[in-house]
């Protein structure tokens, strides 16, 4: 290629950072509102069910379809349809990238379908390999069991519900689905309201939760549905050829390791509920944490993920490994920059938040506690978890999908290792430490081989050096924040604590940012006032 050639692509590639940031800070704008009222959600059911027996059975039901949705639908089915839609769109065209997709949606329906039966079927025994422990209390399993059934028909509808988004993020509409979750938890929402202002018993309140699940789940499906109408998309699900089909095929091949990889994942998940159900209450205190946990995660490390996979996977189709060596390193600068501080944040001030979120109704000060400290545990591995996200769509990008499979079976490993040694001594904390521990072993993995694989590519500089800044400014919010709790601890309604902290600290970051040079923090405030000029 001679120099006049080369001399576009690099010019258009000149605006890609802030068109990036900008698609981020969109999808965590809407994502955002959909947090916010997924922990509006989490404090209804802790209000109705608290930390024990029916709030440990829920937890468990849920996780049975919820591990097969991370596995073939969020997981690896959407690692490996975005770059294969992405490609057939830009070889073939829109139509028939639509067609391949009816195709998938098929076999996916075939697949996930037969899974849902199965789940009904043996929900028995699948719940007392999950939950051993849970059979030292009278009438536990049974109402898991109960419970697993009920919501099985979660699984084909969310799965469906992840490839219409995908179609729509692969053409750079990301809006939607950031939005489509909120529909999810506004359902349940209205649910545990009228459970609330029924009085409704634990027994009723979790059956009436678990109803209102699969009701938010629909709702998530159906909000995507007109989006991708307007642009051109007939969901018409194509039942016989399958086989025969290229893309069908494609995606089956990058599946097939990927779904091992996460089934590598999901084991840890297993092996840690197990572990938990010989503790009471330790599954919902592990729980509250991880879903706190999973707003920085959800607002920053999602929404980071889903606009560099697509960029990763439109790099890749044109084979242009120096835009993919610079997309990975610019979504694990925005990561650091959102992830860090959170992290920080969340570690000071997990006691007066989770006071302020969860402990009302059937949720004691105790729970409290005991769950600020797995947040603690959890928080340790904000910065990895959400590494990972972005890093992984980068080999199934390249057609590289043994890579992620050995992270993630790396991650296990180490899991495993720690929850053996770790929980006899302190029990289901010693569960989120091996879990934050495992997720840096997986993303110390992927960054080590995607470096090997692109050491003859330029890339940009200077990642090291930002990440050395943003943990300083962090630091500087910490000391500030810790600094704080302690003067007023005791002294001040929660409330106050915990609101008066995550604003002061943001201050003191977003200060320090600016005084380090942190130049995420410029791209932030010219959004912001781009935005506000429109």
């Amino acid at each position: 290629m001679t120099e006049a050639q080369q001399a576009p692509s690099v010019d258009s590639a000149k605006p890609a950072p802030r068109s990036a940031l900008r698609s981020t800070l969109l999808v965590s704008a809407f994502t955002l509102a959909s947090r916010v009222m997924g922990l509006v959600r989490e404090q209804l059911f802790a209000i109705l069910l608290g930390a024990g027996f029916f709030a440990d059975a829920f937890v468990v039901a849920f996780r049975i379809p919820n591990l097969l949705r991370d596995l073939f639908a969020e997981g690896a089915l959407s690692a490996a349809f975005v770059p294969t839609f992405a490609r057939v769109e830009k070889e073939k065209g829109r139509e028939a990238a639509f067609r391949a997709a009816n195709s998938i949606v098929g076999a996916l329906l075939l697949v996930v379908g037969l899974l849902t039966v199965l789940g009904v079927v043996f929900a028995d025994p699948l719940v007392h390999l999950l939950a051993p422990g849970f059979s030292a209390d009278p009438g536990k399993t049974e109402l898991t069991v109960e419970l697993a059934r009920l919501m099985m028909p979660f699984l084909p509808v969310v799965s469906l519900a992840a490839v219409m988004m995908g179609m729509l993020n692969a053409r750079g509409r990301f809006g939607t689905p950031a939005l489509a979750p909120t529909l999810f938890n506004l359902a349940a929402i209205v649910v545990g309201v009228g459970l609330k202002l029924a009085g409704a018993e634990p027994r009723t309140a979790v059956i009436g939760w678990a109803a209102g699940t699969l009701a938010g789940g629909l709702l998530q499906l159906l909000i995507q549905i007109p989006s991708l109408w307007k642009q051109g998309y007939r969901p018409i699900p194509v039942l016989t050829g399958l086989w025969r089909d290229e893309s069908v095929r494609r995606v089956a091949r990058l599946m097939a390791p990927a779904t091992v990889g996460l089934a590598a994942t999901q084991v840890n998940i297993f092996v840690n509920t197990q572990f938990a159900s010989s503790q009471p209450g330790a599954n919902s205190w592990l729980n509250y944490a991880f879903r706190l946990l999973y707003l920085p995660i959800g607002i920053f490390g999602v929404a980071i993920a889903t606009v560099t996979a697509t960029s990763l996977a439109k790099s890749a189709a044109a084979g242009n490994l120096e835009e993919m060596k610079s997309g990975l390193a610019r979504g694990m600068r925005h990561v650091a920059f959102l992830t860090v501080p959170a992290t920080v944040g969340l570690a000071v001030l997990a006691e007066p938040v989770i006071g302020l979120l969860f402990e009302h109704g059937r949720f004691t000060a105790s729970d409290t506690r005991a769950t600020a400290i797995a947040l603690v545990a959890y928080a340790f591995g904000l910065y990895a978890y959400s590494g990972v996200k972005v890093a992984a769509p980068a080999f199934y990008a390249l057609d590289r999908t043994r890579i992620p499979l050995i992270a993630s079976a790396s991650a296990v490993a180490t899991n495993l290792t720690l929850n053996i040694i770790a929980f006899r001594w302190i029990g289901y904390v010693g569960l989120a430490i091996g879990t934050s521990l495992g997720a840096w072993v997986n993303l110390a993995v992927l960054t080590g081989a995607f470096r090997r694989h692109t050491s003859g590519t330029p890339g940009p500089k200077g990642q090291g050096s930002q990440l050395v800044r943003v943990a300083l400014a962090a630091a500087v919010m910490g000391l500030v924040l810790w600094s704080a709790e302690r003067a007023v601890a005791g002294l001040v309604p929660v409330w106050i604590r915990a609101l008066g902290g995550v604003g002061a600290g943001a201050l003191v970051y977003a200060v320090a940012c600016k005084l380090l040079r942190i130049a995420e923090m410029d791209e932030v405030l010219a959004a912001v006032m781009r935005r506000r000029r429109r």
